[in-house]
């Protein structure tokens, strides 16, 4: 008999809904005609042992018994899921093979290698379980799904990955929070002080970026335009470039500060004559931008809609479970496997047949087509969230399943359009020896971009709170050649005030998770960095978010995100590796390398062990002197969690939440 796990009841149904018939429907499980199982864990069926079932002694939260770091990690059943467990049990002594069918990513590949550990699977039965990946609930997929099992060993360092993810967030979050717990009493807080290993990190991205808006003093700049004009009475504008002379005068953004050095210049061109000295004209292309990932739906549907991350999430696991338009949601990939082109044409039918709007006044899309999306070599467990082979009706959709099912669509059929084609043409001009530039954009071909002007024309980015590309101006410029003698009628001086960066919202602080590059303070760890590692997972990022507000760390103004005054308190008391992404962000790379078989589990595991005991002893030689006066906020956080003695996990999605298994084969072969 095989056995299939699913991660949980919907996914466990679509594949039963392919097995032979009649299916008999049993209490947590179906079994096919032919004997075979479908079974589901609901979830992670098992959970991380408190503090005190390592020793009793650590029910109180004492300084001195901090950091706590189990020899022999231990995990129990959860007590609602105790009956399911013992269903699994029968069904695993039972069946003669296995098959994971956890959702298609770490998370998913370790909630079932834990129940099966858990069981006591070993031998012939563990070596050769199977993996099935299914990221199309709707019969057909699950049936190619079927047709392509992997064994599950191939994805042992996928497992290991989220293991170590899973046991780092377990040790740094309990042992910091009751660090700074009890050491934030001693100064008259009275509340849970939380601590994690990535949501700390995204705090301090906000909190500093508050201080640095809140102590911003804007200054006056200068810029000049040089107003030109041809023999034949043509006329545009060039920007006045200043030379290495003007720097003194200058901030370190390039900007001119002195008012009379940019009216000498403005003095200095009216009336003159100026010469070309540069035309470079080039004809450009521009591919489709990918298909989306969660992160990059999420920072779109934020620009576009004005959605939070965690309703982009939520709307589209019922994209995928309930409606089955979607592929699975929770993906960092934005490609696609060449295999998948094959499905273009019902795809596109499909799209076309429910959502024909897409397209109104553009040209077919052409299935022939085929762009950088598709490569194998950046597709493992899971692909780019696309469309499905199911007609969509509109109709029954809710307003934001609609909008996003849409947007999801057009990023899709994009890939079935030319390149957006344009010149562009860079003209520098001298005049009384200064430089002056301009340039210009010609659309050639709209290609791809047709679909956003189809978009943008039906209203549907009227909540956008940036420009697209497709609203970029295009100057005009007129014919021009080298060594042509024009006529500056007149300099015109401009004064700008600089501006305070803006607040995070919650487009840009998913930016900043997912690129976390760009804020990472420690040039040694920029360097090993690659632009689009990130903190967190697709799957966490955003209920990282949501439980920074659910804690009052974090408040909305608007579309602004601001942090709080316990915010604030907690972030200045911390030592600045704790609240900075140096640290989460060099983790997240090792842990992204476990799973590509590059580095070993104990490898990562031991220097955060004694980074948590560095960061403890620091913990305990100051005391947190800003959160003094600050009240603690009646989240019911503190009943909840932390009186009941469970403070261990402080990773904000449910996977995360669910802590990891005792050290398993995986962990020992990495």
């Amino acid at each position: 008999m095989i056995l299939y796990i699913a991660e949980k009841p919907s996914l466990g149904r679509a594949i039963a809904d392919v097995l032979p018939k009649p299916l008999k429907k049993g209490d947590g499980f179906i079994r096919a005609a032919n004997g075979d199982c479908v079974s589901w864990c609901v979830g992670h069926l098992l959970e991380q042992a408190e503090p005190d079932a390592y020793s009793p002694e650590y029910k109180s939260w004492k300084f001195e018994h901090l950091p706590i770091v189990p020899d022999t990690w231990k995990m129990k059943p959860k007590y609602k899921m105790r009956s399911q467990i013992a269903v699994l049990r029968g069904l695993v002594k039972e069946a003669s093979q296995l098959v994971n069918a956890g959702d298609p990513d770490r998370e998913g590949q370790l909630l079932v290698d834990e129940i099966i550990a858990h069981l006591g699977v070993r031998g012939a039965k563990l070596q050769n379980a199977q993996r099935l990946l299914i990221s199309d609930l709707n019969p057909q997929a699950v049936k190619r799904a079927l047709g392509q099992l992997r064994s599950n060993r191939e994805f042992i360092p996928l497992s290991t990955s989220a293991l170590a993810r899973s046991r780092a967030d377990w040790l740094y979050g309990m042992n910091m929070t009751r660090a700074y717990t009890i050491q934030g009493r001693k100064v008259g807080y009275q509340g849970v002080l939380s601590v994690g290993r990535v949501q700390t990190p995204v705090l301090g991205l906000v909190v500093r970026r508050d201080a640095e808006i809140a102590d911003f003093i804007s200054k006056p700049f200068y810029e000049v335009l040089a107003h030109l004009a041809t023999d034949s009475q043509d006329q545009f504008s060039a920007k006045w470039q200043p030379s290495d002379a003007c720097r003194p005068y200058m901030d370190e953004e390039g900007r001119v500060l002195s008012k009379g050095l940019a009216q000498n210049v403005v003095g200095r061109i009216n009336g003159q004559n100026g010469t070309v000295e540069k035309v470079l004209a080039q004809d450009k292309k521009q591919n489709a931008p990918l298909p989306y990932s969660l992160s990059s739906l999420q920072i779109d549907a934020a620009k576009r809609f004005g959605m939070s991350a965690k309703s982009v999430l939520d709307t589209c696991q019922s994209l995928y479970e309930k409606h089955k338009l979607i592929t699975y949601p929770r993906s960092d990939s934005r490609y696609l496997p060449v295999e998948q082109h094959s499905l273009a044409p019902s795809v596109i039918r499909a799209v076309l047949s429910g959502a024909s709007e897409l397209v109104t006044g553009c040209e077919e899309p052409n299935a022939k087509l085929k762009s950088k999306a598709w490569n194998d070599k950046k597709v493992d467990a899971h692909h780019a969230i696309v469309p499905t082979e199911k007609t969509a009706n509109l109709t029954s959709l809710s307003p934001v399943e609609k909008q996003l099912y849409l947007q999801i669509s057009r990023q899709y059929l994009m890939q079935f359009y030319p390149a957006y084609l344009y010149k562009e043409t860079q003209v520098e001009v001298i005049i009384a020896g200064g430089q002056f530039k301009t340039k210009a954009k010609q659309e050639v071909a709209l290609g791809w971009k047709q679909l956003l002007k189809q978009s943008k024309s039906a209203g549907n980015d009227k909540n956008s709170d940036s420009k697209n590309d497709d609203d970029e101006h295009l100057a005009n410029i007129p014919a021009l050649k080298k060594g042509q003698v024009l006529l500056c009628e007149r300099g015109e001086l401009l004064e700008k005030q600089t501006q305070a960066p803006k607040h995070f919202t919650d487009a840009t602080l998913l930016g900043a998770m997912t690129g976390i590059n760009r804020y990472v303070t420690n040039p040694e760890i920029r360097k090993i960095l690659k632009d689009t590692d990130g903190l967190g997972t697709e799957a966490t990022r955003a209920g990282i978010i949501e439980l920074l507000f659910k804690r009052n760390y974090l408040t909305r103004q608007g579309k602004s995100i601001l942090a709080t005054e316990v915010g604030k308190g907690l972030v200045n008391s911390l030592p600045q590796s704790a609240t900075t992404p140096d640290m989460t962000a060099l983790w997240e790379n090792n842990l992204d390398a476990i799973s590509r078989k590059e580095a070993k589990y104990q490898n990562f595991m031991d220097p955060l062990v004694t980074s948590i005991h560095e960061l403890i002893t620091q913990a305990g030689s100051q005391l947190p002197t800003s959160l003094q006066g600050v009240k603690s906020p009646e989240t019911g956080f503190k009943k909840r969690r932390y009186a009941s003695k469970k403070p261990g996990t402080t990773s904000s999605s449910t996977k995360a939440k669910r802590a990891p298994v005792k050290r398993s084969s995986a962990a020992k072969k990495n």
